[in-house]
């Protein structure tokens, strides 16, 4: 979940990033070894399901019924949605010197994909979990981190850049460092790596390929192809390398290599620079800038605000709140347009990946087959995402107990079918399901870990399919209809963070204006 990795200048070529792609009957037939059962000498584990919204999005979908707001007020603008849109948007008004504004958030907790949580232990993040140092053009992100003291006179914050070892991956019974493949990796393999890794630095060169992705950003017929359909053609038929590039389509965009437009695939890779020597994290992962823009903020962010109607003279209906506006900037995710705002057609095009995230913790620290514990930890033959040490960020000499945030994006599934999945099992099937794919590569997870929290997000981020980069749809939402500007990052095709902050930033921009 916005796990994007630049190119990186090893010796394999490789970009910094993978996954393996299974097949949806063999993930299905394959589920039950993966769920099993727990067995009775297993030590107990507690959890649950935390921050569940789609018992009130279904209601929302569904136009049910909501109590009629208690009170008026007029005011300029408001901002529906508190993910980082639109808190960048909040960012941007207040910087003008714009003051009077609402910003509206459903949840109790601003942060959006951005969200963060806390135990004895440590700070973790509940999706989002870090920001590739941003490179010299994209400014917008440079200026916030600059407001957060950790980009000081051209110099990032050490503190703030991931410490090493960053990056391993599981394969053949052990670890190895890094996530590109290397462990096994045959002459022919390292031959397209190579071949991938130049083609990657046309694309990068051609200039088409930024962040934020609008100022570089040309029709292409890239767009009209999958990244499997663009592999094929170019003949990289190394299965590690397909392994690889698929891993990178799931792990930012939670669809597989055949279901993702090339042009998004190869914006994966070409849009970042090789050499950057981030990313930036934080315990909480992105949950650190949300935490610093809430606390900015706060005075124009009301939470448990559900908006479930904007009229077409602009009146905002929250239960608490009728906000009679001039002004609106929708910040939530574009396909509720059609279910809040009076006469918004259906976002059609616009598909949305599923995912799950848990929080484990952990009493102790399992084998490590002889490896050092990295930040990022990734199972080769795994149909999940791996996971995310929450401690590996603290400057503490030695640590016992940690938290590990763990990632599926169940890209294998039809997005409708991953829903339907997430809402229809219970928490101990997730909760074997993610010890059992953990075990591959520690026996004995079962022995450390005492608690499991798990996160369904049925709809966690826009999914760049062949022929949406560029299509008339996506264009339609980018303009202003009746007073109301679109600020979500799905309106870009690709749910990361610095897209977030440039389409919040955008809509504050054209709002008060």
């Amino acid at each position: 979940m916005e796990r994007h990795r630049p190119l990186v200048g090893q010796a394999s070529g490789l970009p910094r990033t993978s996954r393996r792609l299974v097949p949806r009957r063999e993930f299905l037939a394959a589920a039950p070894a993966l769920i099993g059962l727990s067995r009775k000498t297993d030590r107990p584990i507690t959890g649950s399901f935390v921050n569940d919204a789609f018992p009130t999005g279904h209601r929302i979908r569904d136009r049910g019924q909501f109590r009629a707001p208690a009170r008026r007020q007029r005011i300029p603008i408001v901002i529906i949605g508190g993910g980082i849109a639109g808190l960048s948007a909040a960012w941007r008004l207040d910087k003008r010197g714009i003051h009077d504004f609402v910003l509206l958030e459903m949840e109790s907790q601003a942060g959006g994909n951005s969200r963060w949580g806390e135990n004895e232990i440590s700070k973790f993040p509940w999706a989002a979990h870090y920001v590739p140092v941003p490179a010299k053009g994209e400014s917008l992100a440079r200026e916030l981190f600059e407001e957060l003291g950790i980009f000081r006179d051209g110099k990032w914050d050490d503190r703030a850049l991931c410490f090493d070892p960053q990056e391993r991956l599981f394969r053949y019974g052990r670890w190895q460092e890094g996530i590109e493949p290397e462990l096994g990796a045959t002459t022919n393999d390292r031959d397209q790596y190579r071949r991938f890794n130049e083609k990657i630095n046309q694309f990068r060169a051609s200039g088409e390929f930024t962040i934020p992705m609008e100022r570089g950003a040309k029709p292409s017929p890239l767009d009209h192809i999958s990244m499997a359909d663009w592999l094929a053609t170019e003949r990289f038929d190394s299965p590690s390398l397909r392994w690889y590039i698929n891993y990178a389509c799931r792990d930012d965009y939670g669809a597989l290599a055949k279901d993702t437009s090339a042009w998004a695939g190869i914006h994966y890779f070409a849009s970042r620079d090789p050499e950057e020597k981030g990313p930036l994290t934080w315990p909480e992962g992105n949950g650190w800038i949300a935490q610093q823009l809430i606390k900015k903020l706060s005075r124009y962010i009301q939470t448990g605000s559900v908006v479930y109607r904007v009229t077409r003279d602009l009146h905002v209906l929250t239960e608490q709140t009728e906000y009679i506006a001039e002004k609106v900037i929708f910040a939530a995710p574009t396909f509720l347009a059609h279910y809040i705002i009076e006469d918004a057609p259906p976002a059609a095009g616009f598909q949305y990946s599923p995912w799950l995230t848990a929080n484990l913790t952990l009493d102790r620290i399992p084998d490590q087959k002889g490896s050092e514990p990295a930040w990022d930890n990734v199972i080769y033959d795994s149909p999940t995402l791996g996971y995310v040490n929450a401690t590996h960020m603290t400057l503490a000499t030695h640590t016992e107990r940690t938290v590990w945030t763990f990632y599926w994006s169940l890209a294998e599934y039809a997005p409708r079918d991953a829903r339907e999945l997430l809402l229809t099992k219970d928490w101990n099937y997730w909760k074997e399901a993610i010890l059992n794919d953990l075990s591959r590569a520690h026996p004995d997870i079962r022995q450390c870990v005492s608690h499991i929290d798990v996160m369904r997000m049925g709809h966690a981020m826009i999914r760049p399919a062949p022929g949406f980069m560029f299509s008339e749809e996506r264009q339609r939402w980018l303009k202003p209809r009746n007073g109301i500007h679109y600020a979500n990052s799905d309106l870009s095709g690709f749910s990361i963070f610095e897209e977030a902050q440039y389409r919040g930033v955008k809509s504050a921009g054209a709002a008060h204006h």
